[in-house]
C-alpha cells in the first residue's frame, strides 16, 4: 500500500489523479493536501511525513504578469525540497514539468527550475524523483481560459459563445485521464528518472480541433445525436466536450412523437457508432445504478411509467434531480465521472431503454460502483 500525496489535488489534472487512485484501494491510500499547507510550513510537514510518493502537480499556468508566474512556481518547488529536507523524507517524488521547458519564456523556465530544485534534493539525499515533461493536456473539467484552448472552446461552445482562433498552428496533445494513467505507470515502476518525457498521443491544428467540437455542438448538443468518432481522440474529445454542458438546464430532454390512429412511434437514439442497447422493467420504489464511468457514453430513455434520475459528480455534493414520465418519453444522457441511479417513484412498472456506446466487458466494465 503506497501513501499518496498530491500538491495541487483541487486542480485539473490533480483532481482527476486523486479520483483515479480511488479506484485502486488495495494498492494506494490517498493523503489530504490543501493548497494553504504551502504557508504552513509545519502543515506541509506533516503532510510529506504521511507521504511515501508525493506528486508535484501545484503551479500557476496564467497570469496576467509572466514574472508573477515564474516567481509562484520557483517558489513553490523549493518550499516542497525544504520541507522535504525538514523532515529527512525519503518519498518518491514526481514533478509536472512542461514541454515548454525549451521556450523562451518564464512559465517554461519556472517549470524547468523547479523541476531541476528537486533534482538537486534527490542527487544530495539519495532520494527519488521522476521529472515528467508533459505536453498539451486537455480533458473533462479544465478550466476554460487557464488550462487549455480545448477547454475554452469547449466552454464557449456550450455557453452561446463562437471561439475565435488566434493562431492556428500545429499542438501536441495528451487526453487527461492517458496521462493520469502515465503517471500511476510511473509511480509503480518506482525509478528515478529526472528527465522522463510523456509521449502526446495526438498532433491536430487548432482548427482540425474547434470543426469537431463545433460537429458535435450541432449533432449532439442542438440534436442529441451521437456523432461518428473514428479514434480515441474523438472520443476523448467528445467526452471533454460534454463536460461543460449545462446539465441542469439541459435534462431531461423529450423525445419527438409521431402519433397516427396505430399508435406512436419514438426514436430513442440515432447515432454515427454501433454500442450496446438495452431495456429494463423496475418495479415501484426500486433504484438500480448508483455507478459512475471514466470513458463510456450512456443514454436513459423512460418510456413508461415515473422516474427520478440522479447525478453526482464524484468529487462534489452537488446532485441533479431530473424527473420523467413515460406519457412525455425523454432521456438523460450520463456524463463521464458522475455516478447515476433510476429509480421508480411511480406505482407501475417502469419501463426504461439503455444505449452504450460500448458492449459491457466484464474483463474492462468501466463501472465503478458508487452511491450518488
Amino acid at each position: 500500500m503506497k501513501r499518496i500525496g498530491i500538491t495541487g489535488q483541487q486542480g485539473f489534472v490533480g483532481s482527476h489523479l486523486y479520483n483515479t487512485l480511488g479506484l485502486f484501494p488495495d494498492e494506494f491510500e490517498r493523503v489530504n493536501f490543501k493548497r494553504a499547507y504551502f504557508d504552513d510550513a509545519e502543515a506541509l510537514d506533516e503532510f510529506v511525513r504521511k507521504c511515501d510518493v508525493v506528486v508535484h502537480l501545484a503551479a500557476m499556468n496564467r497570469h496576467e504578469s509572466e514574472q508573477v508566474i515564474y516567481d509562484t512556481n520557483v517558489k513553490l518547488a523549493k518550499d516542497l525540497v525544504a520541507s522535504l529536507e525538514r523532515t529527512k523524507s525519503t518519498a518518491h517524488i514526481l514533478i509536472s514539468s512542461s514541454t515548454q521547458e525549451e521556450r523562451d519564456n518564464l512559465y517554461g523556465k519556472s517549470k524547468k527550475e523547479g523541476r531541476e530544485a528537486i533534482a538537486s534534493w534527490a542527487e544530495a539525499k539519495g532520494g527519488k524523483l521522476t521529472g515528467l515533461i508533459i505536453p498539451n493536456v486537455f480533458g473533462a473539467f479544465g478550466k476554460p481560459f487557464y488550462n487549455s484552448f480545448v477547454a475554452t472552446f469547449c466552454y464557449q461552445l456550450t455557453h452561446r459563445e463562437q471561439p475565435i482562433i488566434a493562431h492556428d498552428g500545429e499542438v501536441t496533445l495528451i487526453y487527461v485521464q492517458e496521462l493520469v494513467d502515465e503517471i500511476i505507470n510511473q509511480i509503480r515502476r518506482e525509478e528515478h528518472r529526472p528527465h522522463c518525457v510523456i509521449e502526446h498521443t495526438a498532433t491536430k491544428k487548432v482548427s482540425e480541433v474547434l470543426a469537431l467540437l463545433e460537429g458535435f455542438k450541432e449533432m449532439y448538443l442542438e440534436n442529441g445525436e451521437i456523432p461518428i468518432l473514428e479514434n480515441s481522440f474523438e472520443l476523448n474529445l467528445f467526452n471533454t466536450y460534454r463536460s461543460y454542458m449545462d446539465y441542469g438546464n439541459l435534462y431531461p430532454r423529450h423525445f419527438q412523437l409521431h402519433t397516427d390512429s396505430r399508435g406512436t412511434f419514438v426514436e430513442i437514439i440515432r447515432m454515427g457508432i454501433g454500442g450496446q442497447s438495452s431495456y429494463s422493467t423496475t418495479v415501484p420504489g426500486i433504484t438500480r445504478g448508483n455507478h459512475f464511468h471514466t470513458r463510456k457514453i450512456e443514454r436513459f430513455a423512460v418510456i413508461k411509467g415515473k422516474a427520478l434520475i440522479q447525478l453526482r459528480k464524484v468529487d462534489t455534493d452537488e446532485i441533479f434531480d431530473f424527473y420523467l414520465d413515460g406519457t412525455q418519453p425523454s432521456y438523460v444522457d450520463m456524463p463521464i465521472w458522475y455516478t447515476h441511479n433510476i429509480k421508480n417513484i411511480g406505482n407501475e412498472e417502469l419501463i426504461t431503454m439503455f444505449w452504450i456506446n460500448e458492449p459491457y466487458d466484464p474483463t474492462d466494465p468501466d463501472t465503478y460502483f458508487v452511491e450518488v
